[in-house]
Protein backbone atom coordinates (compact mmCIF):
# COMPACT_ATOMS: atom_id res chain seq x y z
CA UNK A 1 0.00 0.00 0.00
CA UNK A 2 1.07 3.27 -0.89
CA UNK A 3 2.16 5.51 1.97
CA UNK A 4 -0.76 8.30 2.25
CA UNK A 5 1.29 10.15 5.38
CA UNK A 6 2.91 12.83 3.24
CA UNK A 7 -0.33 13.51 1.62
CA UNK A 8 -2.39 14.07 4.99
CA UNK A 9 0.74 16.03 6.08
CA UNK A 10 0.39 18.46 3.57
CA UNK A 11 -3.53 18.54 3.87
CA UNK A 12 -2.84 19.57 7.62
CA UNK A 13 -0.02 21.93 6.77
CA UNK A 14 -2.73 23.84 4.21
CA UNK A 15 -5.35 23.20 6.55
CA UNK A 16 -3.25 24.71 9.48
CA UNK A 17 -2.55 28.24 6.69
CA UNK A 18 -6.14 28.72 5.90
CA UNK A 19 -6.85 28.32 9.16
CA UNK A 20 -4.35 31.09 10.15
CA UNK A 21 -5.71 32.93 7.25
CA UNK A 22 -9.32 32.77 8.20
CA UNK A 23 -8.05 33.56 11.89
CA UNK A 24 -9.96 36.12 14.02
CA UNK A 25 -8.25 36.85 17.22
CA UNK A 26 -11.45 36.96 19.34
CA UNK A 27 -10.07 37.66 22.94
CA UNK A 28 -8.65 41.31 21.43
CA UNK A 29 -12.00 42.11 20.36
CA UNK A 30 -13.50 40.90 23.52
CA UNK A 31 -10.58 42.32 25.83
CA UNK A 32 -12.48 46.08 23.96
CA UNK A 33 -15.71 44.83 25.60
CA UNK A 34 -17.10 43.71 21.70
CA UNK A 35 -18.57 40.44 21.58
CA UNK A 36 -16.83 37.91 19.15
CA UNK A 37 -17.80 34.25 19.06
CA UNK A 38 -17.36 31.52 16.65
CA UNK A 39 -17.42 27.60 17.33
CA UNK A 40 -14.03 25.61 16.37
CA UNK A 41 -14.71 21.95 17.52
CA UNK A 42 -14.23 20.91 14.07
CA UNK A 43 -10.77 22.25 13.64
CA UNK A 44 -12.10 25.95 11.99
CA UNK A 45 -13.66 28.39 12.67
CA UNK A 46 -17.35 28.81 11.94
CA UNK A 47 -20.96 29.39 13.53
CA UNK A 48 -23.66 30.89 11.50
CA UNK A 49 -27.57 31.92 11.90
CA UNK A 50 -27.63 33.91 15.69
CA UNK A 51 -30.65 33.26 17.94
CA UNK A 52 -30.31 34.59 21.15
CA UNK A 53 -32.75 34.26 24.49
CA UNK A 54 -32.69 34.75 28.27
CA UNK A 55 -33.78 31.81 30.55
CA UNK A 56 -33.06 30.54 33.83
CA UNK A 57 -30.77 33.68 33.99
CA UNK A 58 -28.24 32.61 31.81
CA UNK A 59 -28.41 33.83 27.93
CA UNK A 60 -28.74 31.32 25.47
CA UNK A 61 -27.43 31.13 21.73
CA UNK A 62 -28.24 29.10 19.23
CA UNK A 63 -26.85 28.57 16.10
CA UNK A 64 -25.63 26.64 12.73
CA UNK A 65 -22.21 25.14 12.72
CA UNK A 66 -21.54 22.79 9.21
CA UNK A 67 -19.95 18.98 10.45
CA UNK A 68 -16.73 19.43 8.29
CA UNK A 69 -15.18 20.54 5.56
CA UNK A 70 -15.82 17.61 3.93
CA UNK A 71 -19.33 16.63 5.03
CA UNK A 72 -22.21 19.74 3.99
CA UNK A 73 -25.14 18.64 6.46
CA UNK A 74 -25.67 21.30 8.72
CA UNK A 75 -26.11 20.93 13.34
CA UNK A 76 -27.34 23.40 15.49
CA UNK A 77 -24.67 24.53 18.32
CA UNK A 78 -26.21 26.16 21.70
CA UNK A 79 -23.76 28.58 23.77
CA UNK A 80 -24.24 30.04 27.06
CA UNK A 81 -22.77 33.55 28.67
CA UNK A 82 -23.69 35.43 32.05
CA UNK A 83 -23.15 38.59 30.28
CA UNK A 84 -23.96 38.53 26.43
CA UNK A 85 -20.03 38.88 25.74
CA UNK A 86 -18.05 35.24 26.49
CA UNK A 87 -20.03 32.79 25.25
CA UNK A 88 -19.07 28.64 25.78
CA UNK A 89 -20.48 25.98 23.84
CA UNK A 90 -22.76 24.11 25.73
CA UNK A 91 -23.66 21.18 23.66
CA UNK A 92 -24.91 20.79 20.07
CA UNK A 93 -28.40 18.89 18.57
CA UNK A 94 -27.92 15.49 16.74
CA UNK A 95 -29.80 14.46 13.77
CA UNK A 96 -32.99 12.45 15.60
CA UNK A 97 -35.16 12.43 12.52
CA UNK A 98 -35.42 11.52 8.28
CA UNK A 99 -35.99 15.40 8.01
CA UNK A 100 -33.14 15.81 9.89
CA UNK A 101 -31.22 13.89 8.10
CA UNK A 102 -29.06 15.60 5.47
CA UNK A 103 -29.07 18.41 7.84
CA UNK A 104 -30.43 21.34 9.86
CA UNK A 105 -30.29 24.75 11.35
CA UNK A 106 -30.92 28.38 11.15
CA UNK A 107 -32.78 28.23 14.50
CA UNK A 108 -35.41 31.41 15.18
CA UNK A 109 -35.54 31.37 19.54
CA UNK A 110 -38.24 32.20 21.61
CA UNK A 111 -39.35 31.42 25.70
CA UNK A 112 -42.74 30.76 26.49
CA UNK A 113 -44.69 29.29 29.27
CA UNK A 114 -41.36 28.71 30.95
CA UNK A 115 -39.53 27.05 27.95
CA UNK A 116 -37.64 27.38 25.09
CA UNK A 117 -38.96 26.86 21.34
CA UNK A 118 -36.98 26.49 18.44
CA UNK A 119 -38.04 27.20 14.83
CA UNK A 120 -35.23 25.84 12.62
CA UNK A 121 -35.16 24.37 8.82
CA UNK A 122 -34.42 20.98 7.65
CA UNK A 123 -31.69 21.48 5.03
CA UNK A 124 -29.80 19.95 2.11
CA UNK A 125 -33.42 18.84 0.47
CA UNK A 126 -33.76 21.94 -2.33
CA UNK A 127 -37.10 23.00 -3.15
CA UNK A 128 -38.50 20.85 0.00
CA UNK A 129 -36.52 22.55 2.63
CA UNK A 130 -39.32 23.34 5.09
CA UNK A 131 -39.84 24.43 9.04
CA UNK A 132 -39.18 22.49 11.86
CA UNK A 133 -40.62 23.00 15.66
CA UNK A 134 -39.14 21.66 18.95
CA UNK A 135 -39.17 22.49 22.78
CA UNK A 136 -36.70 22.04 25.96
CA UNK A 137 -37.37 22.71 29.37
CA UNK A 138 -33.80 23.21 30.16
CA UNK A 139 -32.40 24.69 27.07
CA UNK A 140 -30.27 22.12 25.98
CA UNK A 141 -32.27 18.71 25.29
CA UNK A 142 -34.95 19.35 22.72
CA UNK A 143 -38.48 17.93 21.97
CA UNK A 144 -38.83 17.64 18.16
CA UNK A 145 -42.94 18.60 17.68
CA UNK A 146 -44.36 15.35 16.02
CA UNK A 147 -46.32 16.88 13.06
CA UNK A 148 -42.43 18.38 11.64
CA UNK A 149 -41.87 19.75 8.91
CA UNK A 150 -44.84 22.18 10.66
CA UNK A 151 -44.42 24.84 7.34
CA UNK A 152 -43.52 24.80 3.71
CA UNK A 153 -45.34 28.06 1.98
CA UNK A 154 -47.73 27.47 -1.07
CA UNK A 155 -49.16 29.18 -4.01
CA UNK A 156 -48.05 30.42 -7.70
CA UNK A 157 -45.28 33.03 -6.47
CA UNK A 158 -43.11 30.40 -4.33
CA UNK A 159 -40.98 27.27 -4.91
CA UNK A 160 -42.52 25.99 -1.85
CA UNK A 161 -39.32 26.11 0.59
CA UNK A 162 -39.36 27.93 3.67
CA UNK A 163 -35.96 28.44 5.52
CA UNK A 164 -34.46 31.14 7.96
CA UNK A 165 -37.56 31.17 10.97
CA UNK A 166 -38.15 33.77 12.97
CA UNK A 167 -41.30 33.91 15.51
CA UNK A 168 -42.44 36.93 17.59
CA UNK A 169 -45.75 37.19 19.13
CA UNK A 170 -48.45 39.66 18.43
CA UNK A 171 -52.29 39.81 19.46
CA UNK A 172 -52.63 36.56 20.80
CA UNK A 173 -50.59 35.19 17.93
CA UNK A 174 -47.37 33.96 16.95
CA UNK A 175 -45.78 34.66 14.02
CA UNK A 176 -43.62 32.89 11.89
CA UNK A 177 -41.42 34.81 9.19
CA UNK A 178 -39.45 32.53 6.54
CA UNK A 179 -37.49 33.19 3.29
CA UNK A 180 -38.35 31.15 -0.02
CA UNK A 181 -37.90 31.83 -3.09
CA UNK A 182 -39.41 32.46 -6.80
CA UNK A 183 -40.91 29.17 -9.19
CA UNK A 184 -37.52 29.41 -10.82
CA UNK A 185 -35.36 29.51 -7.35
CA UNK A 186 -33.47 32.62 -7.98
CA UNK A 187 -34.98 35.73 -6.17
CA UNK A 188 -34.96 35.12 -2.12
CA UNK A 189 -38.22 36.67 -0.31
CA UNK A 190 -40.05 36.66 3.27
CA UNK A 191 -43.50 35.70 3.85
CA UNK A 192 -45.28 35.09 6.97
CA UNK A 193 -47.52 32.59 8.72
CA UNK A 194 -49.71 32.55 11.95
CA UNK A 195 -50.22 30.37 14.33
CA UNK A 196 -52.77 30.60 18.22
CA UNK A 197 -50.18 31.34 20.75
CA UNK A 198 -51.86 28.76 23.03
CA UNK A 199 -51.60 26.08 20.72
CA UNK A 200 -48.70 23.26 20.14
CA UNK A 201 -47.71 25.05 16.46
CA UNK A 202 -48.07 22.07 14.88
CA UNK A 203 -48.93 21.61 11.03
CA UNK A 204 -52.44 22.05 11.21
CA UNK A 205 -52.01 25.24 13.73
CA UNK A 206 -50.33 27.44 11.52
CA UNK A 207 -51.66 29.73 8.44
CA UNK A 208 -50.20 31.66 5.93
CA UNK A 209 -51.34 35.24 5.79
CA UNK A 210 -49.18 36.14 2.87
CA UNK A 211 -50.96 33.78 0.09
CA UNK A 212 -50.57 35.79 -3.22
CA UNK A 213 -47.15 37.19 -2.85
CA UNK A 214 -43.89 37.94 -0.83
CA UNK A 215 -44.33 40.24 2.06
CA UNK A 216 -40.66 41.83 1.02
CA UNK A 217 -38.78 41.07 -1.65
CA UNK A 218 -35.55 42.60 -3.11
CA UNK A 219 -36.02 45.85 -4.93
CA UNK A 220 -33.36 47.99 -3.67
CA UNK A 221 -29.50 47.77 -5.50
CA UNK A 222 -27.63 46.76 -2.34
CA UNK A 223 -30.36 43.69 -1.72
CA UNK A 224 -30.05 42.23 -5.17
CA UNK A 225 -31.66 38.73 -5.52
CA UNK A 226 -32.04 38.23 -2.05
CA UNK A 227 -33.79 39.22 0.97
CA UNK A 228 -33.68 36.60 4.03
CA UNK A 229 -33.61 35.86 7.87
CA UNK A 230 -36.12 38.33 9.21
CA UNK A 231 -35.55 39.13 12.46
CA UNK A 232 -38.45 40.26 14.36
CA UNK A 233 -38.92 42.74 17.40
CA UNK A 234 -41.26 45.30 18.89
CA UNK A 235 -41.12 49.36 19.75
CA UNK A 236 -43.27 51.99 20.78
CA UNK A 237 -46.42 49.22 19.56
CA UNK A 238 -44.77 48.75 16.31
CA UNK A 239 -43.14 45.64 14.76
CA UNK A 240 -39.88 46.11 13.21
CA UNK A 241 -37.87 43.53 10.58
CA UNK A 242 -34.26 43.70 10.52
CA UNK A 243 -33.30 41.47 6.97
CA UNK A 244 -30.27 40.79 5.57
CA UNK A 245 -29.76 41.91 1.93
CA UNK A 246 -27.98 40.02 -0.49
CA UNK A 247 -27.04 36.24 -0.98
CA UNK A 248 -23.98 35.50 1.19
CA UNK A 249 -20.84 37.55 0.48
CA UNK A 250 -22.50 39.26 -2.22
CA UNK A 251 -21.62 41.18 0.15
CA UNK A 252 -24.40 40.59 2.65
CA UNK A 253 -26.01 43.43 4.80
CA UNK A 254 -28.85 44.57 7.04
CA UNK A 255 -31.90 46.48 6.51
CA UNK A 256 -34.64 47.21 8.01
CA UNK A 257 -38.77 47.67 7.86
CA UNK A 258 -41.51 48.72 9.70
CA UNK A 259 -45.01 47.26 9.81
CA UNK A 260 -48.56 47.41 11.75
CA UNK A 261 -50.10 44.60 11.23
CA UNK A 262 -47.08 42.26 10.49
CA UNK A 263 -47.75 41.78 7.09
CA UNK A 264 -47.65 45.15 5.03
CA UNK A 265 -44.02 46.39 5.14
CA UNK A 266 -42.26 49.49 4.33
CA UNK A 267 -38.53 49.99 4.48
CA UNK A 268 -36.83 52.60 6.77
CA UNK A 269 -34.16 53.24 4.83
CA UNK A 270 -33.03 52.70 1.49
CA UNK A 271 -28.93 52.03 2.49
CA UNK A 272 -28.21 49.21 5.11
CA UNK A 273 -28.48 50.08 8.36
CA UNK A 274 -25.51 47.63 9.20
CA UNK A 275 -23.16 47.21 6.17
CA UNK A 276 -20.28 45.15 5.54
CA UNK A 277 -16.89 46.25 6.73
CA UNK A 278 -13.95 47.74 5.02
CA UNK A 279 -11.40 46.06 3.74
CA UNK A 280 -9.56 43.91 5.91
CA UNK A 281 -11.57 43.98 8.90
CA UNK A 282 -13.19 41.23 10.18
CA UNK A 283 -16.34 41.63 8.36
CA UNK A 284 -15.14 42.73 5.11
CA UNK A 285 -16.77 39.97 3.53
CA UNK A 286 -20.87 40.89 4.88
CA UNK A 287 -22.39 41.53 8.13
CA UNK A 288 -25.52 39.14 7.48
CA UNK A 289 -27.69 37.28 9.14
CA UNK A 290 -29.53 39.00 11.82
CA UNK A 291 -31.19 38.17 14.81
CA UNK A 292 -32.57 40.97 17.25
CA UNK A 293 -32.87 39.83 20.48
CA UNK A 294 -34.33 42.52 24.14
CA UNK A 295 -33.14 42.21 27.12
CA UNK A 296 -35.04 42.43 30.27
CA UNK A 297 -33.82 45.92 30.88
CA UNK A 298 -35.42 46.59 27.66
CA UNK A 299 -32.39 47.25 25.80
CA UNK A 300 -32.59 45.32 21.98
CA UNK A 301 -29.41 44.15 20.48
CA UNK A 302 -28.71 43.13 16.90
CA UNK A 303 -26.99 39.48 16.78
CA UNK A 304 -24.88 39.01 13.13
CA UNK A 305 -22.92 36.98 11.32
CA UNK A 306 -19.52 38.09 9.62
CA UNK A 307 -16.67 36.95 7.41
CA UNK A 308 -13.45 38.28 5.51
CA UNK A 309 -12.62 35.59 3.42
CA UNK A 310 -15.98 34.88 1.35
CA UNK A 311 -17.51 32.21 3.88
CA UNK A 312 -14.13 29.96 5.07
CA UNK A 313 -14.92 30.94 8.40
CA UNK A 314 -17.68 32.38 10.20
CA UNK A 315 -18.07 34.70 12.93
CA UNK A 316 -20.89 35.93 15.16
CA UNK A 317 -20.83 39.36 17.05
CA UNK A 318 -23.73 42.10 18.00
CA UNK A 319 -24.22 45.76 17.98
CA UNK A 320 -26.56 47.92 20.33
CA UNK A 321 -29.47 49.29 18.67
CA UNK A 322 -30.66 53.07 19.84
CA UNK A 323 -34.22 54.78 19.02
CA UNK A 324 -34.79 58.20 17.90
CA UNK A 325 -38.26 59.50 16.92
CA UNK A 326 -39.39 55.93 16.96
CA UNK A 327 -36.26 54.87 14.25
CA UNK A 328 -33.72 52.46 15.00
CA UNK A 329 -29.81 53.05 14.94
CA UNK A 330 -26.70 51.08 15.89
CA UNK A 331 -24.87 52.76 18.83
CA UNK A 332 -21.08 52.78 18.06
CA UNK A 333 -19.70 51.13 20.80
CA UNK A 334 -17.69 52.60 23.39
CA UNK A 335 -14.45 50.87 23.91
CA UNK A 336 -11.98 51.72 27.01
Amino acid sequence: MRNSFPAIAMLLIFSRILWAEDHVNIASFVSQGQMMFTDTSRGFSKAKDPAVVRFNDKYFLYYTVKQNKIVTGLRIGIATSDDLLVWEKRGELKARYAYEKRGFGAPGAIVLNGKVHLFYQSSGNGRKDAICHAWSNDGYRFTRNGSNPIFRPTGHWTAGRAIDADVIEHEGHLLLYYATRDPEMKIQMQGVASAPIDSNFGRDNWKQLNSHGAILKPELPWEKNCIEAAALCKHGGKLYMFYAGGYNNDPQQIGCAISSDGVKWSRLFKTPILPNGNQGEWNSSESGHPYAFTDHDGVTYLFYQGNKDKGRSWYLSKVKIGWKDDLPFVEKPEFP
